[in-house]
Order: structure tokens, then sequence, then C-alpha cells
């Protein structure tokens, strides 16, 4: 009776996820066409916002954050999160409060209608590509030099393993440290259970908790001090996510 339930509560969020996409489609095209610039791109993060918002309400997944006290709305901030579950992408919509471009994998761009939109938000990458990733690095730096926050999920794909994080790369540490930009490390709870990625059919109605945690500054910092920023981050969060889980 459990996996009928599921599957009916799947098949229902879906077709709330397709509907709203579907009307926040023309309007992002018409925001991305007549304005191209950062204006159009904040009024488009706005719109994600709005959908994200919808979807939750009405599918039942409840998004809470906690710590945005942590927060400093002044700056920009390099925002790196754990990435576990499909959900993340409404997640991080609903808790970061700043503007923010975030980095994508240009694969994203595939899902038909989200992708569309999705590439009209993210700065994407292909990690294949020596030449894509220096290209996304610039463009990174030049929003951060704008005053614009950026979010990077550091395990660079969503964590399969059972393990509460994957391992980190550099790429948000080094261009932390090359802009002089404080890192704000956040954890995501509990989307994995509402919406497991190796069996979809578990999907539930529950709540996401989203814990901000204070900002890491790397004033003074230099590129040698990668391996170490990166290592203090990951165990910031990976004592998060365990004391939240035990």
């Amino acid at each position: 009776m459990r996996k009928v339930f599921s599957a009916i509560y799947l098949l229902y969020a879906a077709i709330i996820f397709i509907s709203l996409m579907l009307i926040a489609f023309p309007l992002v095209l018409l925001v991305s066409f007549l304005l191209p610039d950062l204006t159009g791109k904040k009024i488009i993060l706005i719109c994600l916002r709005t959908w994200a918002f919808l979807f939750s309400c009405l599918s039942l997944f409840w998004v809470v954050t906690h710590g945005k006290d942590h927060i400093n709305h002044k700056r920009p901030h390099i925002y790196v999160s754990n990435h576990g579950s499909y959900l993340d992408a409404v997640a991080v919509c609903l808790c970061i409060p700043q503007h923010f471009f975030a980095l994508g994998k240009i694969e994203m761009t595939k899902v038909p209608i989200f992708g569309m939109i999705y590439k009209r938000i993210v700065i994407m990458i292909d990690r294949s590509s020596a030449e894509s990733r220096a290209h996304s690095v610039q463009i990174l730096k030049e929003e951060i030099a704008a005053g614009q926050s950026i979010l990077i999920f550091p395990e660079g794909t969503m964590n399969k393993s059972e393990k509460p994080l994957s391992e980190f790369y550099d790429g948000a540490f080094r261009i932390a440290i090359q802009t002089q930009t404080p890192i704000l490390p956040f954890v995501m709870l509990n989307g994995r259970n509402l919406l497991p990625r190796t069996n979809p059919l578990k999907a539930k109605p529950g709540i996401i908790k989203a814990i901000m945690l204070p900002a890491i500054e790397v004033e003074g910092l230099t590129e040698s001090d990668i391996p170490a920023l990166k290592e203090k981050t990951y165990q910031i969060m990976y004592n998060a996510l365990l004391s939240e889980t035990t």
C-alpha cells in the first residue's frame, strides 16, 4: 500500500513540477530577451523562487532555514553546500536570501523545459573540458567583483554514496582565496529521504531543513592554503550533518 501511495504522490509532484515550469517558461524567456543583463537575471531568480515556493507548498516539500543571522547582506559570499537530492534545486532557491549565481553542470540543459530555464540563470560548466572550467571560473570571479554571491556544490555532482559528504573539489576555495570572498557553508537535510535518487518510488512529503553555518573568512590566505581551507570547510559541514542525523 505504501508503494502505491508513493507512486501516486510522485506522479502528483511531477505534474506540479511540470505545470509550474510551463507557466514560468514564457516569462523567463520574455525577461531574458528584454533584459539580458544583471537586472534580467535578478528577475529570473525571483521567478525561480516563486516557482520553488509554489512547488514546495503544493507538493508538501517544505523548506525550513536556520542560521540566517550568519549572513552579512552587505557583502557577497561563496555559498557551498552538500548535494544529495533532486530537491536541492528547490531548497537553494528558498534558503539563500541573497541574490546569487550558481555553478551548474551542462548536462542539466538536456532536461526538457527546465534545461532552457536553467541555462539562463546558471553558470554552466563542462568538467571534462579545461577550457570550460577556466571560462566558468572567470565568469564567477566577475560576478563576485560586481558584488554578487555565488553558489557552488563542492562535491561536484550529486552524492551517490552512503557517506554524508563526498570529497570536495578545489574550485570554490581557490575562487574564495583569489577574490578574498568569505565561504558561507550550509547543509541541507532530509532531501535524500524525501526523494531518494536510487528509488524515487519511495518519495514522500516532508520537511527539508537547511542550516546556514558561520562564514569562514579567507582574508590574507594564499593559494597554498587551499587544502587547509577545503578541509576546514569539509569538517564543519560534515560535523553539522552528523550532529543532525544522530
